[in-house]
């Protein structure tokens, strides 16, 4: 007979080491300096999640993924659409992304992301017209290629592409937006048609952004003011849902109330603005993890939700035009060590998760404001140089850094290009400002990173990216802080 003692200690284990039922994470490549994909693999076995969303289909990490029997969706960018209106590619790309590892102890692909948010309003409808012919491309590419029941197209957008009218701004008011609502009609449709499911990006933290006015609990899971709908009498008191069941109505508006939804990407950043930190990120998903685990759902789709977490790591290289806080999603940093603890199966006990084995680092060395310097006149046009070339949103307003002083702002500058040069000595010059020490800089919060070693990292030459709009402006922001 079966020892109950040693059935419940098996099935604890099971539960606390596993993830909530369902969960993804999204794992983005935009670094200086990349975890090798086989490192970033075992991080996801290690840890129980069971599912990945990708960006691209790099080969790289395809070959890192094949064998572990991790769920994969796979991504066509917002760039390649206008090459996806023709067929002809479209088969191309379905066999050299998706059919190629289609075997066993190859790739389990479960769906093909068609684009990354085409209909984000910032866009101005650049890919207004090439998203849906490029979603039935791949589809029925997919059903040609005889893998289409098992492997769905679909599109992530953002939950901007719907809204409730200011008049009556409650879920069930829910539409989508009047200036795409043909384009997201056919989205919807086809979608129905072929059985896939609708991709949508929720992000709580967005609503705080920049908006004081916004309700501060309301974003989290654990004392939200009720927020009740004056067309359902349905009591809200987190933004996640409310978001949620607003998409539920404008799909119940187009007669598809009851199509299945994912969550593509759902997180909180660690840095970047005064509302991204550690303790926040371990509220918010000490809330939607134990909610995703109890199948609660949302008021209008009560069960069970598909959701991604964003994201997997810290991306250096990402676009900050959205705000500084765009490289701090991770629930790991950088090197793949883990954040802050906790609990992915939902039960609450938390823990710091397992981080990636056997990094490799560059030597324990920095580049700081030499203390010895003599002309300080070439001083803010060398930070201007580094902070252009590399990642200082740290030190922004509210962030990890932003309490360092004018030398410590250098220091952190110098050393944030010094590493994203891969420790060039040259590097660390700034016209005789900058010296190279072995003395850890690193003060409280504010850590000043050692990157990871280029023989060990897949992709790790120079930071070449143009700096945009709000990057300039974050120069200039520091530039004023320093005079």
């Amino acid at each position: 007979m079966s020892n109950p003692l040693i059935l419940n200690l098996l099935l604890l284990f099971v539960i606390l080491g596993s993830c909530v039922h369902g969960l993804g994470v999204n794992w983005g490549t935009q670094t200086t300096h990349q975890l090798p994909p086989k490192t970033i693999v075992q991080m996801l076995k290690d840890n129980g999640i069971s599912k990945v969303k990708l960006f691209d289909a790099h080969q790289g990490t395809m070959i890192a993924l094949a064998g572990s029997d991790i769920e994969v969706m796979v991504a066509i960018p917002n760039k390649e659409l206008l090459d996806m209106n023709s067929y002809d590619r479209a088969k191309q790309w379905v066999k050299r992304n998706v059919t190629r590892y289609n075997f066993k102890g190859g790739v389990s692909i479960k769906y093909v992301a068609v684009g990354n948010e085409p209909f984000l309003k910032s866009y101005n409808g650049s890919f207004l017209n090439t998203t849906f012919p490029a979603l039935q491309n791949i589809q029925n590419a997919l059903n040609e290629a005889g893998v289409g029941d098992s492997i769905k197209a679909t599109v992530p957008l953002n939950a901007d592409v719907y809204e409730s009218p200011e008049n009556n701004p409650y879920p069930s008011f829910g539409r989508f937006r009047t200036d795409i609502l043909g384009q997201m009609t056919q989205i919807v449709e086809f979608l129905a048609k072929n059985n896939a499911p609708f991709t949508v990006n929720i992000y709580p933290f967005l609503s705080l952004y920049g908006n004081d006015d916004f309700p501060f609990n309301y974003a989290f899971f654990d004392g939200g003011t009720p927020i009740v709908d004056s067309g359902t009498g349905i009591q809200y008191t987190n933004v996640f849902d409310a978001n949620f069941d607003t998409l539920v109505s404008a799909l119940k508006a187009v007669g598809h109330g009851d199509m299945p939804m994912i969550v593509g990407e759902v997180g909180w950043p660690t840095d970047g603005d005064k509302n991204a930190n550690n303790g926040n990120a371990y509220r918010f998903y000490n809330g939607l993890l134990p909610k995703l685990a109890a199948n609660k759902g949302t008021p209008l789709r009560p069960g069970y939700i598909e959701v991604y977490l964003f994201g997997l790591v810290d991306e250096d290289a990402k676009s900050i035009d959205p705000g500084y806080f765009e490289r701090h999603w991770g629930i790991f940093r950088y090197d793949g060590q883990p954040k802050f603890a906790m609990d992915l199966s939902g039960q609450g006990q938390n823990k710091m998760l397992i981080g990636a084995s056997g990094v490799k680092y560059m030597p324990s060395q920095w580049c700081m404001l030499n203390p010895d310097a003599k002309d300080m006149s070439k001083l803010v046009d060398n930070i201007k140089y580094a902070c252009t070339w590399s990642d200082c949103t740290a030190l922004g307003y509210g962030s990890s850094c932003n309490n360092l002083d004018a030398n410590g702002n250098a220091s952190y500058a110098f050393n944030m290009y010094y590493q994203i040069k891969n420790q060039d000595e040259l590097a660390c010059g700034f016209q005789g400002l900058g010296k190279v020490t072995t003395q850890n800089l690193s003060q409280g919060q504010c850590s000043f990173i050692i990157q990871l070693d280029p023989s060990y990292s897949p992709q790790s030459s120079s930071y070449s990216s143009s700096p945009s709009l709000w990057g300039l402006a974050f120069i200039m922001i520091l530039t004023f802080m320093l005079l």
